[in-house]
């Protein structure tokens, strides 16, 4: 029996949040005791899995995060006051009760056992947090059939590429979870899908929709009051679940009542909230949510007339206003939201394993290919002719792999090494020493003083990501190789 393990660790439905205390809680049961467990609640598991301490987007996480994080070799790992003693808890170890919980789940809903799965990870995944995860899977007695790219999930999930597989087309994917926004821009030709391009905001999420609700009631409540509790680590978690379940009303309902129990000092807090004061709080975050979407079209060149269909997917792309705001953005084409949106990529990855199980509801004519791609724009840093830093990209962001590049680069006659530094991003600015990731050096190549030294270097990344480099001094034939196991 296949079934999908989704990991989104702050969605609303099935939140995967951990709470540890003598014993585990798991879901929205842990999301709830946040109020007075929010030191032993782990949260952000799936955004500080398979990263390093040093890593910026897991510093930003951990800041964020309620439970304190340490440092133990390298990696970061959760500290949990059981009351009894200190436990140390790997984002790994989190990951697996979080598997075990959904098998678990699975098994009660379908009445029989679960072992297959197959995953979805976002598209800006490096090797090292997919493998995490899947061996996070592995532990909790799941066999991973494949892990599938978000993107990719959500077209199989509406059947795009099947039903016409001779066109061609451009699909936008636009994906607001919980914690983060992402874009992606899919071409689909002859049955295969291609990401030509991505962008991801963790700037804007559900979450924060949630925190700036939650900021509102707080105002109203010190207005009624005159008490400021915006300081109140367990009156601010109320509201906050409080904000939550609100919010989710107001995207069927044109008004919802917060009502919060004792939430300070013995005073009891109520209040209502219409559709459009909410949206009115939210201006901010609108904007922000529209931004990402039309850097993208400017990145590759494209107008809303150039997108076939918006696929909307996550959570909070539930929200009237942002619908709105998308459908305004491409008046002319079709948006898909007949799924709903926080079950879109669930029902994509589950069709994915009717593939890979050979269901009969899905012929082979009918399988949709994926071609796995680069995640990360690769660069070269090199000297200009003034002498200033200049960095060449040489696998773009959404290169279909297997890919291979060559790029010849020249050296003053007068040195006798040469270093190459490779550099990778997102698609923004690669220029601090925090996005170099490998380095390769020619020594002892003797001295040209009326020439230049020619370095050919050759670029191959294979389809699970490893980057293979060979360095070739075209005058003295000497030449070094290096992989990098994670490049993208």
């Amino acid at each position: 029996m296949a079934v999908l393990m989704w990991l989104q660790m702050m969605q609303v439905t099935g939140s995967l949040q951990l709470l540890w205390l003598i014993w585990q809680i798991v879901g929205l049961a842990a999301k709830q005791s946040r109020i007075r467990n929010a030191s032993s609640t782990v949260v952000k598991v799936k955004q500080i899995l398979g990263r390093c301490s040093g890593d910026p987007q897991a510093q930003k996480h951990i800041a964020e995060s309620t439970c304190t994080v340490v440092e133990k070799d390298g990696k970061p790992r959760y500290e949990i006051d059981t009351g009894d003693e200190v436990k140390h808890v790997y984002p790994a170890d989190a990951a697996k009760l979080i598997f075990l919980k959904m098998k678990e789940t699975a098994q009660s809903a379908l009445g029989s056992d679960v072992n297959d799965t197959v995953i979805t990870v976002p598209f800006e995944f490096g090797e090292k947090q997919k493998i995490a995860l899947r061996d996070a899977a592995v532990a909790a007695g799941l066999n991973v059939l494949r892990l599938v790219h978000e993107p990719s999930a959500a077209l199989l999930a509406y059947g795009i590429g099947q039903e016409s597989p001779t066109g061609k087309s451009n699909i936008l994917v636009y994906k607001l979870g919980g914690t983060s926004l992402s874009v992606t821009l899919m071409e689909v030709n002859s049955g295969l899908y291609r990401v030509l391009a991505t962008n991801t905001d963790d700037r804007v999420g559900g979450v924060h929709f949630t925190e700036a609700l939650a900021e509102h009631l707080a105002s109203e409540f010190q207005r009624s009051y005159k008490q400021d509790i915006k300081s109140n680590v367990r009156a601010m978690i109320k509201l906050m679940n409080s904000a939550d379940v609100a919010k989710h009303s107001l995207s069927t309902l044109g008004s919802s009542n917060c009502f919060v129990d004792s939430l300070y000092d013995g005073l009891d807090f109520d209040c209502n909230v219409s559709r459009a004061r909410f949206e009115l709080i939210c201006t901010s975050l609108f904007n922000r949510c529209i931004e990402p979407v039309k850097k993208l079209l400017e990145q590759v060149g494209f107008t809303s007339e150039d997108i076939s269909q918006v696929v909307l997917c996550g959570g909070s792309a539930r929200i009237p206003r942002l619908q709105l705001l998308i459908r305004d953005l491409f008046p002319d084409v079709q948006l898909l939201n007949s799924i709903p949106p926080d079950e879109v990529i669930p029902i994509g990855a589950a069709m994915e394993a009717g593939i890979l199980l050979g269901r009969e509801s899905l012929s082979p004519e009918q399988e949709t290919l994926g071609i796995e791609c680069s995640a990360r724009d690769i660069l070269v840093k090199e000297l200009d002719e003034l002498g200033a830093d200049r960095f060449t990209v040489l696998l773009p962001l959404g290169t279909p792999l297997p890919a291979r590049r060559q790029h010849s680069l020249q050296a003053p006659g007068n040195i006798s090494s040469v270093c190459l530094e490779l550099y990778e991003s997102a698609g923004g600015n690669a220029t601090s020493e925090e996005f170099k990731f490998a380095q390769i050096v020619l020594k002892e190549l003797g001295k040209k003083e009326d020439g230049k030294h020619i370095i050919l270097t050759v670029l191959t990344m294979k389809r699970d990501g490893s980057l293979h480099v060979t360095c070739t001094d075209q005058g003295t034939g000497k030449s070094e190789m290096i992989t990098v196991e994670v490049a993208a």
